[in-house]
């Protein structure tokens, strides 16, 4: 490859081959090339031929030598030819010289700043001319003018289309470069006229809003989006074209999505609007997470009051539960004590239930999301709601084709699905009916639970009221908490509630959750317990090992810390409230400074808005819980 140096020396030697004058001015007006032609045509010094020659130092020059004729003020002639430099335009002219040669002009801007100028001595092309012009008898002197002014003109039209040909392709680049940011960037951009068709668009508008069309330019937009996203669009295009620039959100029906659109009036000099730039961005994952932590936000002052006393009633149910589920599994129990086992774990499990209920007053209320298996979960919430219905009443489940396992709160979803059974119900009245639960992804983004009765319907207060606290429309048998209770389990979930009537008669509620696919059991570990309490210590060793783990045991974070260099240890499970002055956060804070490689996990029985169980490191399982519970975290955390 040819280096620097040799490359100069070649385009200078290039250069000085030319007939013709030439010179390149930066956009500092200072010299940045020129040819051996340019010295010798108006015989400048060497110093002005050097790069970084001022342009006003080669004006005053010729001036002086009088190249531009007598000049009464030299600074303010050089003065002048600056101004005119520095707004410089495209041109071609032609002039006599002091010496009484003619020389055309021909000058260029450069995309990067600065101008090219070529200079050719055309005095005997004039000399020519003239000669004709005087020894042509039959020619008559406007044809010679006219020609004259032709050859002129043709040389002017070659200097402009040499400038628009470098327009052009500068165009050309900018437009290839706007297009590939365009196409990167993870949103939908387009432009529509007042008769809202697109005239420009990148090719992200069916990633954003699933299901709209492709190669939409100059197609409107009711037929690219669908009527229905269209009509919530449309309102606000109406306020961009009147001149306002604004942003806003809509749902996009056909997906379930939750869509960002910013609207900006593209606006001439005069104020007239002739279309609108749109920036549409899907912003679902931030509307789970902003519904969700406005919903924890609302919840403070129940869990603080009564943080003690929840503390030890957990330690008491955890100890039943345990208890309880060892006798369980005894063998030969005798008659009828199956059936005592299970009501005490019932009440136990109740117990916990009215626990979360007292905390979640106004203090946050955890979810718990377990893998669950949709078609098992509707069948035993359909065995279990059997009872209550009237003999002319039906209920009848559909999972949807959702096989798998899905990240729900379980107990606290089949507390909602529950409540909207019990209302269709009691909407039915004694009968016939029937009542409809069914499943149904949508889009691989929600999750929605449709409940459906053939009764009256929503009233059109309920339409407008019934997620409301308080609000029933059975007099003095309800308490008006149901469907709150169900709108409180979406929101803290971010998700939504959704009631509305059928074209062909009854209600339908449409519960929609983050729909979240469980990942698989971890593998057996070797896990390191701390928990103080022997017999609670007892029941949850069991547990792990049920679930397959090998467990080793400590009382104290002290006694946990000289244990944690035992090679192979996967995880740590510890109680927050440890012996000794150190708690389980203390223990957990210790062994991330220590970049200890097992998963740190914690269980406690202070309520969620404790200020110490806020200050864990890692996740937290409140007790009391469950085998089943305590898989679920294990799993949960896992992936």
């Amino acid at each position: 490859m040819m280096q620097g140096d040799e490359l100069q020396k070649l385009t200078g030697a290039g250069l000085n081959l030319i007939q013709q004058a030439l010179s390149i001015f930066d956009r500092d007006l200072r010299l940045a090339v020129c040819n051996r032609q340019y010295q010798v045509m108006f015989d400048l010094p060497d110093a002005l031929t050097l790069p970084g020659t001022s342009f006003a130092e080669t004006i005053r020059y010729l001036v002086q030598r009088g190249e531009y004729g007598p000049a009464a003020d030299i600074e303010a002639e050089v003065q002048a030819r600056v101004d005119q430099a520095r707004a410089f335009r495209p041109h071609y002219m032609e002039r006599t010289r002091a010496n009484g040669r003619t020389i055309s002009v021909e000058g260029s801007p450069l995309s990067q700043g600065g101008w090219v100028t070529v200079y050719t001595d055309i005095t005997s092309i004039k000399q020519q001319e003239a000669l004709l012009r005087a020894r042509s008898e039959d020619l008559s002197a406007q044809l010679l003018a006219h020609a004259e002014q032709l050859a002129q003109a043709n040389r002017q039209l070659a200097a402009t289309n040499a400038a628009l040909e470098e327009a052009k392709r500068e165009l050309t680049e900018i437009e290839a470069r706007t297009r590939l940011v365009t196409e990167m960037t993870p949103a939908h951009i387009a432009h529509i006229d007042r008769d809202r068709r697109y005239t420009f668009s990148n090719r992200r508008l069916s990633s954003v809003m699933p299901g709209s069309l492709s190669g939409i330019v100059g197609r409107h937009m009711t037929d690219v989006l669908g009527p229905d996203p269209a009509e919530r669009i449309m309102p606000g295009i109406d306020r961009a074209l009147a001149g306002e620039a604004h942003v806003y959100e809509i749902t996009h029906t056909p997906s379930g999505r939750r869509i960002r659109i910013a609207l900006t009036p593209d606006t001439d000099s005069d104020g007239t609007v002739n279309g609108v730039y749109i920036l549409s961005t899907d912003v679902t994952a931030e509307a789970q997470a902003r519904a969700a932590l406005s919903q924890s936000a609302k919840r403070e002052l129940a869990a603080q009051l009564t943080s003690g006393l929840a503390h030890d009633f957990a330690n008491l149910l955890t100890i039943i539960l345990g208890l309880q589920g060892r006798l369980a599994r005894m063998p030969a129990l005798p008659a009828g004590a199956g059936e005592l086992v299970g009501a005490t774990l019932a009440a136990a499990r109740r117990g916990g239930t009215l626990l979360d209920r007292i905390a979640s007053i106004s203090g946050p209320r955890e979810l718990r999301p377990q893998p669950t298996r949709l078609g098992p979960f509707l069948r035993d919430l359909a065995t279990m709601a059997g009872p209550a219905l009237p003999e002319g009443v039906s209920l009848s489940v559909s999972e949807g084709g959702l096989f798998g396992s899905f990240l729900l709160d379980a107990g606290s979803l089949q507390d909602a699905l529950l409540n909207l059974i019990l209302n269709a119900k009691d909407a039915i009245g004694p009968g016939p009916g029937r009542i409809e639960l069914a499943a149904r992804a949508v889009r691989d983004t929600w999750l929605d639970l449709v409940v459906e009765d053939s009764g009256p319907g929503f009233s059109a207060a309920a339409l407008e009221h019934g997620l409301d606290p308080f609000f029933t429309t059975k007099g003095g048998e309800g308490s008006g908490l149901g469907l709150s209770m169900v709108y409180d389990h979406a929101k803290l979930s971010g998700g939504s509630v959704r009631l509305e009537n059928r074209d062909s008669g009854g209600a339908r509620v449409v519960l929609r959750l983050p729909l979240r696919r469980a990942a698989k059991a971890p593998d057996p570990l070797l896990v390191l317990l701390v928990e103080d309490r022997d017999e609670i210590r007892t029941d949850v060793r069991e547990m792990l090992r049920g679930l397959g783990h090998n467990v080793i045991e400590a009382a104290s974070a002290a006694e946990a810390l000289e244990l944690a260099a035992l090679p192979g240890l996967g995880l740590v499970l510890s109680d927050i409230g440890l012996p000794g002055g150190m708690t389980g956060v203390d223990l957990a804070t210790t062994l991330q400074e220590q970049a200890h490689p097992a998963r740190l996990l914690l269980m406690t029985s202070l309520p969620a808005g404790d200020a110490l169980r806020r200050a864990a490191p890692c996740p937290v399982l409140g007790k009391p819980f469950t085998p089943a519970d305590l898989a679920a975290f294990l799993t949960v955390e896992a992936a």
